[in-house]
């Protein structure tokens, strides 16, 4: 019988781990590999935790499965540790999913169905932004801006109905113009019109990109502003934080950073800090009350929920809320900046190190005068991967395709000095190399 062949696509830089523990991985082969990247910038107390282990084995025990409506002690922890220590108060509503694109799934369906269940149903389209990501299933990807992970579906997938992300690097007026805040609220004010705003239910954002472009951050007052243009035209604002939620910048949630008051935000990765399949879906008594008034349904995935996610879940947040994990990311966040910009700053192909907390991109170019980047076929951002990975750090590729050759950084909070030293210094000698052999298949 032919061997079975994993992953489903092979992989250049496909290797095989034996165990976790910490902030490291360990191969078969015996080699120590810093995660500086959490995973998919996931995990966030380390791995190995025997305490998150054993709530997980209690909730299998006490409650295998328990179909998603009926309340069980684990979902009630839950709810009980989001209420009363992370969610903003104005959010009393949870749906809760297998991950963020579940969860992301269900906000854009309870965007429309909450329009619908005013008597606008015409009020259907989904903004989201040129550069973003929020999932792979057939909708997610279809309205997301990242090109490189719907080729092969442009036929099939939902065309998207985007505003510019605001992206200070490469503003078309200047990199980091005075005036880019502007510019792209501008954007948003013209694509509402052009659009008619009776016919847009939300606004699908992250305040802060994710691996897509690499931690970009808008200029200072845009998501203020932008929320009141929201507002005045009645569109809901959603607030994709998958990879931003629960510290990963520093703080709770990134919409914090800018006041924001999400009507529908999303969370996932660090609510289960990758011991479980689990993401959040959170919203408003008025969108609940007005769903439900209308005699509408919201459906459940099948795991959504699962006792032994939801015991893990709480014992992943009172992990980081009892080890003062949060307090951690934002000075070593800027520990982490401050080297990067000393030893990596005036890099000829470095263009931008950016970011928050725990949550780093550093984006290469070819050319750092003009912005041009390397031709896709250089493979240059998994040819950083391969060299990270064989001087023991592994290295998370970021970009969208169009916006490419993006590396990001998102490691546990559990990190030291020397695993910034480690970091820094694998990531200088990998871009050297790639660049070195750009030419090389």
């Amino acid at each position: 019988m032919e061997q079975i062949k994993w992953p489903f696509l092979k992989q250049t830089w496909g290797i095989e781990f034996e165990s976790s523990k910490g902030a490291y991985l360990y191969t078969k082969d015996g080699r120590k590999i810093l995660d500086a990247a959490g995973g998919a910038i996931v995990n966030n107390i380390g791995y190995g935790r025997e305490e998150v282990a054993e709530a997980i084995s209690r909730a299998v025990i006490n409650n295998s499965y328990i179909l998603p409506p009926f309340l069980t002690p684990e979902r009630e922890a839950l709810l009980d540790e989001l209420r009363n220590h992370w969610l903003p108060s104005h959010l009393t509503r949870i749906h809760l999913s297998s991950g963020g694109s579940e969860a992301n799934e269900s906000a854009v369906k309870l965007a429309i169905q909450y329009q619908a269940s005013r008597g606008k149903p015409e009020k259907n389209i989904i903004l989201t932004r040129s550069l973003s990501y929020h999932g792979t299933t057939l909708n997610m990807s279809g309205i997301s801006g990242h090109e490189a992970r719907k080729r092969g579906l442009e036929s099939y997938v939902p065309s998207p109905t985007t505003i510019e992300t605001p992206y200070p690097l490469r503003c078309p007026l200047g990199s980091f113009h005075p005036d880019s805040k502007d510019y792209y609220l501008d954007n948003l004010r013209d694509t509402i019109k052009r659009l008619d705003p009776r016919n847009i239910a939300a606004l699908l954002m992250e305040p802060i990109n994710g691996s897509s472009g690499g931690a970009i951050t808008p200029p200072e007052g845009y998501w203020e502003e932008a929320e009141k243009i929201l507002k005045e035209n009645d569109i809901l604002l959603i607030a994709d934080e998958v990879m931003t939620g629960f510290g990963r910048v520093g703080i709770d949630f990134a919409c914090n950073f800018y006041n924001t008051r999400p009507d529908i935000l999303v969370a996932g990765k660090g609510m289960g800090g990758g011991y479980a399949a689990i993401g959040g879906t959170y919203s408003t008594d008025v969108i609940a009350d007005s769903i439900q008034s209308a005699g509408y349904e919201v459906m459940f995935h099948t795991f959504a929920a699962l006792p032994q996610s939801c015991a893990a879940s709480v014992e992943v947040l009172k992990t980081l809320r009892e080890e003062n994990l949060c307090e951690r990311v934002q000075p070593l966040g800027e520990k982490l900046l401050q080297k990067l910009n000393s030893e990596v700053g005036q890099h000829p192909n470095i263009a931008e190190i950016r970011g928050k907390g725990l949550l780093i991109g550093i984006e290469i170019v070819e050319d750092k005068s003009n912005l041009k980047p390397f031709d896709e076929s250089k493979k240059i951002t998994s040819k950083v991967m391969q060299k990270g990975l064989e001087e023991g750090v592994f290295l998370y590729p970021g970009g969208t395709g169009q916006y490419r050759d993006i590396i990001c950084l998102g490691p546990a909070f559990i990190i030291g000095d020397h695993e910034i030293d480690l970091m820094v210094d694998v990531l200088k000698q990998s871009v050297d190399f790639a660049v070195e052999n750009q030419n090389t298949i």
